[in-house]
């Protein structure tokens, strides 16, 4: 397809949120466990953490005002200390020759502290943090920006991620060709125009 710039999401497309989540949420999940402040079962809650930005888990889970606030002070500070593994077959999208991007969702230290646990950051010709807290950007306005700074067509672009309700919405809403990378084949049912279990089929779609 001759694509010139491929966009990647972090959490679960990189790599897996609960290779770490157990260790990195602790603090967290105690946190609601003192404050019960929602309607939401526990290891609910705990799921989505591992798969969803906290601000759509919140919504979800209805916290009240005041464990959004004690979370959200918790959340903003917490890194994660330590090296991460990559997906095993990250390092094909090395072969591929589009750009590459990380768009990702998520506080700014945390993210970001996440990618120097894998030490990818040289791998992105741009990493981009969405943070709700600090911009009301989102990643449609990330993608659109990318698109308009580098001169891309919509045709030249792919996005990549395992969240239909993020990633993969933002990129269908402006046109961008989009590709489900789903490790474990859960979504049998999709809005993306490509799914795949490895990075080893995204040269045959880029």
């Amino acid at each position: 397809m001759n694509k010139k710039a491929i966009i990647y999401d972090l959490d679960n497309t990189i790599y897996p949120v609960h290779s770490i989540g157990e260790s990195l949420f602790e603090p967290f999940l105690k946190l609601i466990t003192q404050y019960p402040e929602h309607d939401g079962d526990f290891d609910a809650i705990k799921s989505d953490m591992f798969r969803k930005p906290f601000q759509v888990v919140s919504a979800e889970h209805h916290f009240s005002d005041e464990l959004i606030s004690r979370t959200i002070e918790l959340l903003q500070t917490m890194t994660y200390q330590g090296e991460i593994r990559y997906f095993d077959d990250y390092p094909a999208i090395k072969n591929i020759k589009a750009e590459r991007f990380l768009v990702t969702t998520g506080f700014y230290n945390l993210q970001y502290s996440k990618i120097r646990g894998m030490g990818i950051a040289d791998d992105f010709a741009e990493i981009h943090v969405v943070d709700p807290l600090t911009s009301t950007k989102t990643k449609k306005d990330v993608f659109a920006d990318i698109m308009q700074r580098h001169n891309y067509e919509v045709s030249d672009v792919l996005v990549v991620g395992d969240d239909p309700e993020s990633e993969i919405k933002a990129a269908l809403a402006l046109g961008i060709d989009t590709v489900l990378y789903d490790k474990n084949n859960c979504h049998i049912q999709h809005t993306a125009l490509y799914k795949i279990t490895s990075f080893n089929e995204l040269a045959n779609l880029a």
